[in-house]
């Protein structure tokens, strides 16, 4: 999932995260431009992609995700699945995760993106059209980042990955079980996250001509 984004209007000036010259201008053009209905926008690999809004079923699967880890989150740290803009800057990417923790303060802010160094977890539910950079380059970017922990769950293959112990070279360890079954959540953390009921709904064909 990537995140909408209103547009300014003509008298407000578009502040950008500091970083490379290219990232600051691919920054401003995303804050500034008109997504089409029904898509959201991140930087991913050095280009401005759009993706489809997700089904609905994502949504149960979000908030049984976000009620479970909030118990379990760092003082000071929230559990979000509201749509906003995390930047890395270092890494050219600007992402907006399905769900978040990050700490409280990074969002007494004006701006209109959130610095990524405030997170201590993401989770990103794949789709057809997000699951090449939810599996690869949000692994690699989240872990050289230092995001302490990576949660990826993969809805076409009903598993979900875990990733922790962030390097400069990305994460070093990870685990994966099926869906239905229950997945250790590493440090801060440090409790089982039960995915029982994170499959599709029954009854309803897989396939369909969406995006997500």
């Amino acid at each position: 999932m990537t995140v909408m984004l209103e547009r300014p209007t003509p008298s407000t000036p578009i502040e950008t995260p500091d970083g490379p010259p290219g990232f600051e201008a691919m920054c401003r053009t995303l804050l500034s431009m008109d997504v089409p209905d029904g898509y959201r926008a991140e930087i991913i690999g050095g280009n401005i992609v759009m993706s489809p809004w997700s089904r609905g079923f994502y949504m149960p699967v979000m908030r049984s995700a976000r009620t479970q880890l909030e118990a379990h989150a760092p003082e000071g740290h929230i559990v979000e699945i509201a749509p906003f803009l995390f930047t890395f800057p270092s890494e050219e990417r600007a992402y907006g995760p399905d769900l978040y923790v990050a700490a409280q303060d990074a969002f007494h802010t004006r701006k209109r993106y959130i610095d990524g160094e405030a997170l201590t977890l993401v989770a990103e539910l794949t789709s057809p059209s997000t699951r090449d950079a939810d599996r690869d380059d949000k692994v690699r970017v989240y872990g050289r980042a230092g995001v302490p922990v990576y949660l990826l769950l993969d809805m076409e293959e009903e598993s979900a990955t875990v990733f922790w112990a962030p390097t400069e070279k990305g994460y070093t360890s990870h685990t994966t079980v099926p869906f239905g079954k229950s997945l250790h959540i590493p440090a801060p953390f440090d409790c089982e996250l039960d995915t029982g009921g994170f499959g599709p709904p029954a009854g309803e064909e897989a396939g369909q001509p969406e995006g997500d």
